[in-house]
């Protein structure tokens, strides 16, 4: 999935690449966490990322590669920071490390996110009357 402009395929293998891992909170610095804890998200996609880098108006492609530490651990994202002049694309984003955490603050905001929650919202809501009883196991 192409999103901004076409640079040609020998341009692209100089843009920046952020894994999904890179912003996940719920892992550590060791796994390949790059953001601190807490400006990071739960569980990132790559479509996510994808669609908080055009809302940012940074230009971007999703690849189907692993993850080298954790390779069940599928897809990244590859993102233009730099014009090929060397002046960036979004000049409030000069590194990688503003965009991961600007990304990490836009995917909660993600609407597929905000349709999830409030669909396990309203299936959580309904009561439960199943009491734990009986006996201990031995």
């Amino acid at each position: 999935m192409d999103v901004g402009g076409s640079d040609g395929g020998s341009s692209i293998k100089k843009w920046n690449v952020i894994y999904p891992v890179y912003l996940n909170s719920k892992k550590t610095v060791a796994e390949g966490r790059r953001i601190a804890a807490a400006k990071a998200c739960a569980d990132p996609t790559c479509s996510e990322i994808l669609d908080s880098c055009t809302y940012l108006k940074i230009p971007c492609k999703i690849e189907d590669k692993a993850y080298p530490r954790d390779f069940f651990q599928r897809g990244r994202v590859r993102v233009q920071l730099q014009n090929e002049d060397g002046s960036p694309v979004n000049p409030a984003i000069r590194t990688k490390k503003q965009l991961m955490i600007q990304i990490a603050e836009l995917v909660p905001k993600h609407q597929g996110r905000t349709k999830k929650q409030e669909s396990s919202a309203s299936s959580s809501a309904a009561p439960t009357s199943k009491s734990k009883g009986g006996k201990k196991k031995k």
